[in-house]
């Protein structure tokens, strides 16, 4: 059996499905135990009964429309023309930009690959040195995943059955002091910058408005709606899937009907990724809790933490290293089954677990040798690795001392969760 586990550990790490990996490894262990392999079959189809399964269809297809249209270029001139007057106005905007987008894709490599050609030539332009301007547009991608509707925490709510609306009211602050912590730095960064500020332009700024009258209620509504009880999580994505297509296909006719399938093909090639594994992560899981690996594991890391300090800590570091070796959605779906049980010996609390969850996984993205975002940087800027990692590293650093105040209070994420 361990040559068995070892064998599709290999398999994964070299590019086999995930889905197949996860799969087999179940059907291996409930065949072990003489248990009917029709409850795959049941645990994969136990997924149409999520109460937010429709959501990450919805909210998935909405961010690929915004993607293929001019939506990001409109939002960089609408924040540039409200922050870039002032000193590293136009690093607050990138960092803004991509916050904002990567919510609604849930990807940060596509953030990276659709507002880069925007920003960093702007950046460039404006000043900044250029290990600044790649290092912001590689961290910044990722900075979205705490804030509402991102998949990532859609996705941990319906694996931890935790509610989403109270993940999404506990992203906010800690996503925020992210934001605050690199914008200190951007504005440290930009106090050398020889650009000549240039007055604010109410005339520019109201043509930024205009120009981006309709995508500026978008977040109103889907974070008003959701926040004030008005409408669910999966009802927020219906609305926010139809609002984005009139608006990007019908009134700024930026997306022709002929592309369409195009967009629905790809977006939903990744939808279907996400629900195969999460269908058979479901029947793995069933079978690990039946085969009590979470209690051997809790037995097995008890022995070496002693208070939940040491636990939390512990976690950052698996996290850090996990981050940068699977894709978030493969580590949410098998590993947050396993630590869940870990964490609630540790009195650690399970919205509170899921921000630690994304924060640090987030970090994963562009942490060396292997971060995903440090290969979209270097592929899409065609910049050396090398010197990839070493524009990040300062950005590295800002992030990890922001992760280790979210881990370590627990306020911040709880503060406007109720109860």
């Amino acid at each position: 059996m361990i040559a068995l586990t070892v064998i599709l550990a290999l398999l994964a790490i070299l590019g086999a499905p995930l889905f197949a990996v996860i799969a087999t490894s179940a059907m291996l262990g409930f065949q072990r135990d003489d248990t009917d392999l029709m409850n795959i079959a049941l645990e994969i189809l136990s997924i149409a009964d999520l109460p937010f399964l429709a959501a990450i269809p919805l909210f998935t297809f909405a961010g690929y429309l915004l993607s293929e249209s001019n939506a990001p270029r409109r939002l960089v001139r609408l924040t540039d023309a409200l922050l870039g007057w002032m000193p590293g106005g136009l690093a607050l905007v990138s960092l803004a930009a991509c916050a904002f987008f990567t919510a609604f894709t849930g990807a940060s490599g596509v953030t990276i690959i659709a507002l880069g050609a925007i920003l960093y030539p702007a950046l460039k332009q404006d000043g900044y040195p250029d290990k600044f301007n790649l290092g912001l547009v590689t961290s910044s991608g990722s900075l979205g995943l705490l804030f509402a509707p991102s998949l990532p925490l859609i996705l941990y709510g319906v694996i931890a059955e935790v509610s989403i609306d109270y993940l999404f009211l506990a992203g906010i602050l800690p996503g925020m002091l992210m934001l605050v912590m690199l914008s200190g730095w951007s504005l440290f960064v930009s106090r050398s910058s020889p650009k000549v500020l240039q007055k604010f332009s109410m005339r520019e700024f109201g043509r930024a408005v205009r120009e981006t009258a309709w995508e500026i209620p978008l977040p109103l509504v889907v974070l008003g709606g959701i926040y004030s009880g008005f409408l669910a999580v999966s009802e927020a994505a219906a609305i926010t899937a139809l609002y984005v297509f009139i608006v990007e296909v019908l009134i700024h006719r930026e997306i022709r009907f002929t592309e369409l399938p195009r967009i629905i093909r790809e977006s939903m090639v990744l939808v279907g990724g996400i629900l195969a594994i999460l269908g058979v992560s479901l029947a793995s899981t069933n079978y690990m809790i039946s085969a009590g690996v979470p209690q051997d594991l809790l037995a097995s890391v008890s022995g070496l933490v002693s208070s939940q300090t040491s636990f939390l800590i512990l976690l950052l570091v698996f996290l850090l290293v996990l981050g940068a070796l699977i894709d978030i959605f493969s580590a949410i779906v098998l590993v947050v089954p396993l630590i869940l049980p870990i964490a609630a010996a540790y009195n650690v609390d399970p919205v509170h677990l899921g921000i630690v969850f994304l924060a640090a996984m987030q970090l994963g993205y562009m942490t060396p040798p292997v971060g995903l975002n440090l290969f979209i940087a270097s592929y899409r800027f065609e910049k050396p690795i090398m010197h990839v990692y070493s524009a990040t590293f300062p950005f590295l650093v800002i992030l990890m001392l922001s992760v280790l105040v979210i881990t370590f209070w627990p306020g911040l994420s709880l503060f406007l969760v109720p109860g």
